[in-house]
C-alpha cells in the first residue's frame, strides 16, 4: 500500500479532530499529516485525504486551492459541517469539492461529520432575517444544537472504520487491476 497524505483546513477544530481520527485509522507509517498551511510535497503521495470545512456550501478558499494541484491522485474527501449527514447540502458540497480537483483524480471515498458552527457565524444566523433559510428557526435550533455535540468519538470511530473500508476498496482495486494484466 502506498504512502497516504492526510491534509485538512480548520477553523473551529472540528476539521483537525477528524482528521486526527483519519490519521488514527492508520498503521504507523502508512500516513503523514498535515494542515493546509504546512509545507508538504503533493509528488509524494498517490493517496491524498483532503477535509476541509463548508463555507457557503462548499471547501473552503484553502482547500479549492489545494484540490485543483492535485492531478492523477486517488481522493478521499472529509468534511465537517453544521448540516445533517446526509441532507442536499451535505451532498451537494462534496460535488462542489469534487468540481475543483485536478485532472484524472479518482474519488476513492466520502466521509462527513457533523461540528460545531462557528460561534461568529452563529450569532449572525441568529439574527438574520425570518426568511433567511440560516435564521434561527426552530428546525434549525435544533440542528444547531445538534450539531454542538460533534464531532465525538461515534464519530472518531466512524472514520477510522472508514479508513479501514478505503484500505480494503483500495486493496480489491489492486488486485481487479493485477487480474486485468
Amino acid at each position: 500500500m502506498k504512502k497516504w497524505l492526510i491534509v485538512y483546513s480548520s477553523v473551529t477544530g472540528n476539521t483537525k479532530q477528524i482528521a486526527e481520527a483519519i490519521y488514527n485509522g492508520f498503521n504507523e507509517g502508512e500516513a503523514d499529516i498535515y494542515a493546509v498551511k504546512d509545507n508538504f510535497n503533493l509528488a509524494d503521495y498517490d493517496n491524498i485525504a483532503v477535509g476541509y470545512w463548508l463555507t457557503r456550501g462548499e471547501p473552503d478558499k484553502k482547500v479549492q486551492e489545494l484540490l485543483a494541484k492535485l492531478n492523477n491522485k486517488t481522493v478521499i474527501l472529509f468534511q465537517t459541517q453544521g448540516a445533517e449527514l446526509n441532507s442536499e447540502h451535505s451532498i451537494t458540497a462534496f460535488a462542489r469539492a469534487a468540481s475543483y480537483l485536478g485532472d484524472n483524480c479518482k474519488i476513492l471515498g466520502t466521509f462527513a461529520s457533523q461540528g460545531k458552527i462557528n460561534p461568529v457565524m452563529l450569532e449572525r444566523r441568529k439574527n438574520a432575517d425570518k426568511n433567511d433559510p440560516h435564521a434561527a428557526t426552530p428546525r434549525n435550533l435544533e440542528r444547531w444544537q445538534k450539531a454542538s455535540m460533534h464531532p465525538n468519538e461515534e464519530d472518531f470511530s466512524r472514520a477510522r472504520a472508514f479508513v479501514e473500508a478505503m484500505k480494503r476498496k483500495i486493496s480489491l482495486r489492486e488486485k481487479y487491476l493485477n487480474m486485468k494484466k
